[in-house]
């Protein structure tokens, strides 16, 4: 939620807002303003269930409506391995359909179980070796745990097991006035029979094979998609200022707030490019817990349409697989038995070209083929990313409060802002797109606007109990937030929707090492109705 800093480096009326940004604070208006939390081009009015499936008003400006729809229905739809238009899925995935990962387009809600048919069950896996902290090679990053017969999942998910666990904190789980609040963690077990592929990671340049004893698992749950689109369109040199200020800040207080993974004395480590396509072109990392992704068109949205379904497209004609696991597959005499009938039931145009009579070979190749038939159009992707960029972001609600505003005030004096950076502006918005995919015409696109989302952008520790894989974990935005009870029928927060409400987010925040310790610990000694004021200052913005 916040820098431990913050409390020190800032005061309720400045925001942490990097050099080139307005002091949107001292505009009288303030209030009026920062309703607009994504901008006069990004903000809509609905506040009711369907508050996060707006078009944004750049959508309707640039007459894209209708394309937008279509985007929407291709992220609403069930995939199935056959039936047009919906159809390609496998032979592995994730999910069927992108909503049973974002229920009513929000954040994933906590579950007790791991079933990848349960709508708004939006966690994956994260599988890694414990020594190195790298993902399992055997395994996709997000791994897979549904097949298409006769090939078979890759982790049985019947034998996943998630336990939710209590804890108590240093505090008792109980503010100074006598308010209690309750924490919970989930603690993940996978069982080694649970593998179908062999349980393998790289060490040293090799390929070694783990004992499960030896794999770290987390989860992460999907994050709200609404306003995507907008934090694609803050300008890289805009990300690169607040790195260098928080540098700055780090320095000058002796803590390590800057992941030196990304950016070390001013300049950036590393940046995200598509080293297949466009290995010149850089932009810094902005989007995922993990930081995984640098722009929205070669981004979260456009990597998942193909990897949790595993539809191929003109520009990814290839399974999201491993392949230890095509290699364990051809070897499967139930695979072997079966290969010959699934080609000739969802691929009849490919069986004199892809049967040849060995069968062990023809199912490597079919698995690790890098042209396979093309089974979402561009037109299709085209429109559903004119849908993601395209989603608006619902307007702050009720500023004119004063409890709420009084929650505002107690929000940057804590230092929540800190971290939890009120605003950004956009630039001129000519998209980047690594994957050199789209012309820079066709989406939707938000010049010059002032928007409100929270966050740095950045990622920070909090150094809880089973923690985030590799502890660093970028800022949430909290715009929107609020609504998600309405739209997405619960309100669970952080990483892996641990905390049930805003006041177990915030008291995740306060391990005796955490980058937002001494926020938490100003938070603890506020008086309730204070306490109340920023959860619903959160909750309205």
């Amino acid at each position: 939620m916040v820098l431990a800093s913050g409390a020190v480096a800032v005061s309720c009326n400045e925001d942490p807002i990097a050099p080139d940004q307005p002091d949107v604070d001292t505009v009288p208006d303030w209030v009026e303003v920062e309703t607009y939390s994504g901008g006069e081009l990004g903000t809509t009015f609905n506040v009711s269930a369907s508050a996060f499936e707006d078009p944004t008003p750049a959508v309707e400006n640039a007459g894209l409506v209708q394309d937008f729809k279509h985007g929407e229905m291709i992220f609403e739809h069930n995939y199935g391995p056959t039936a047009e238009p919906f159809d390609g899925l496998g032979p592995l995935y994730l999910r069927t359909s992108c909503l049973m990962c974002h229920p009513g387009y929000g954040h994933g809600k906590r579950t007790t179980s791991y079933r990848y048919d349960e709508m708004g069950n939006g966690y994956l896996l994260v599988l890694y070796d414990k020594q190195t902290d790298a993902y399992l090679t055997s395994l996709t990053g997000m791994p897979q745990t549904q097949a298409i017969a006769p090939f078979k999942a890759p982790l049985d998910e019947s034998k996943i097991q998630i336990n939710w666990m209590d804890y108590t904190d240093e505090w008792g789980n109980k503010f100074p006035d006598g308010e209690t609040y309750s924490l919970i963690y989930p603690e993940v077990v996978i069982p080694a029979d649970a593998y179908y592929v062999p349980i393998q990671a790289a060490q040293n340049g090799e390929t070694v094979t783990l004992d499960v004893s030896e794999v770290g698992i987390r989860l992460e749950s999907t994050i709200g998609i609404y306003g995507s689109g907008l934090l694609d369109a803050i300008p890289d040199d805009s990300l690169k200022a607040q790195y260098a200020k928080t540098e700055q800040m780090e320095k000058k207080l002796g803590k390590n707030l800057v992941n030196d993974a990304f950016f070390k004395d001013g300049e950036w480590v590393k940046q995200y490019t598509n080293a297949a396509l466009s290995p010149d072109e850089k932009h810094p990392f902005r989007f995922t817990y993990a930081l995984s992704r640098g722009a929205l068109q070669d981004g979260p949205g456009a990597n998942a349409i193909w990897n949790i379904t595993n539809v191929t497209r003109s520009d990814r004609r290839y399974h999201y697989m491993t392949e230890a696991y095509a290699l364990t597959a051809s070897k499967d005499e139930d695979v072997k038995a079966g290969f010959k009938h699934f080609v000739k039931t969802y691929f009849p145009d490919m069986a004199d070209e892809w049967l040849t009579g060995d069968v062990e070979q023809d199912i490597y190749d079919f698995l690790m083929n890098k042209e396979l038939p093309v089974e979402m159009s561009d037109e299709e992707y085209t429109n559903l990313m004119i849908w993601h960029r395209g989603l608006a972001v619902p307007a702050a609600r009720n500023l004119s409060d004063p409890e709420i505003q009084r929650g505002r005030e107690l929000f940057r004096q804590i230092g929540c802002a800190s971290c939890h950076r009120p605003s950004w502006t956009t630039g001129d918005d000519n998209y980047n797109d690594p994957n050199k995919f789209f012309k820079g015409t066709e989406l939707p696109r938000y010049p010059h606007q002032t928007i409100w989302p929270y966050s740095d952008m950045m990622q920070h520790r909090l150094f809880m109990v089973n923690d985030i894989r590799g502890e660093w974990c970028r800022t949430t935005p909290l715009w929107g937030r609020g609504l998600s009870l309405v739209c997405s029928g619960h309100q669970d927060r952080l990483h892996d929707c641990r905390a049930r409400n805003v006041i177990e987010a915030i008291m995740w925040h306060g391990s005796k090492d955490s980058d937002a310790r001494e926020s938490t610990e100003a938070f603890r000694e506020l008086s309730k109705s204070d306490r109340d004021a920023i959860v619903a200052f959160i909750n309205a913005i």
